[in-house]
């Protein structure tokens, strides 16, 4: 707990709230417009000055991809109003959604578990692991918890919430994988906003992990 004071909680929880819902909402029928259209809008200069965690040069450069690629929803936008253009949205069911198989699954599972299935012994850890120090689960019992970006949602209700068990959850549920299929993402993404999106989280999670000097064990990765 001595390395999180206040501005480091604030940044993990700016991190975990600005990143998780453009892994999990659609860019053109999701909840997250509001998320897309600031982005599109951004100084990628100003912003990787001032991003958490992540080197500046790093994030400068992932934030105008990630700026690059809303070009075409930008325009295509009025009235303030986002509209994500079809290669954007294609894009996210390519690698999010499918039916087609996806290149980067988003669960944590289907890289440590030997069978590489979700719902694998990480998922039920996670969920063990939340019941214990009550976090309400946000998703049915059909949708795993181990999704990237539901962990990020976590790791920003954590920070705000339950602080003391913020080091703990980084260590055990998410900094063992997210390294690993942020770089498959990167690697399988054709599209520059999710590619930035890929590069950003992972300079920022490093960041964060050296930050707070924490010590991970990484596991056998079956993908």
């Amino acid at each position: 707990m001595a390395n999180l004071d206040e501005a480091t909680l604030e940044g993990v929880a700016f991190l975990g709230n600005t990143l998780g819902p453009f892994f999990l909402q659609d860019p053109r029928t999701g909840l997250a417009g509001a998320e897309f259209a600031a982005v599109a809008v951004l100084d990628a200069q100003a912003a990787g000055a001032e991003w958490p965690f992540a080197d500046e040069v790093e994030a400068t450069r992932d934030l105008a991809m990630m700026v690059e690629g809303l070009a075409a929803s930008r325009a295509m936008s009025e009235g303030g109003a986002f509209c994500g253009d079809d290669d954007l949205m294609w894009e996210y069911r390519r690698l999010f959604i499918g039916p087609g198989a996806k290149p980067a699954p988003p669960w944590g599972s289907v890289y440590t578990d030997r069978e590489c299935v979700v719902f694998g012994d990480t998922t039920l850890e996670l969920r063990a692991w939340m019941r214990e120090h009550g976090v309400a689960r946000i998703v049915d019992e059909r949708t795993p918890e181990d999704h990237i970006g539901l962990l990020l949602a976590l790791m920003a209700w954590l920070a705000q919430y339950q602080p003391e068990n913020l080091e703990e959850f980084l260590r055990l549920h998410l900094l063992t994988w997210a390294g690993h299929f942020l770089d498959e993402l990167a690697e399988a993404a054709e599209h520059p906003f999710y590619e930035g999106l890929a590069r950003l989280t992972k300079a920022s999670l490093d960041g964060l992990q050296d930050a707070l000097g924490l010590e991970v064990e990484t596991p056998r990765f079956y993908r």
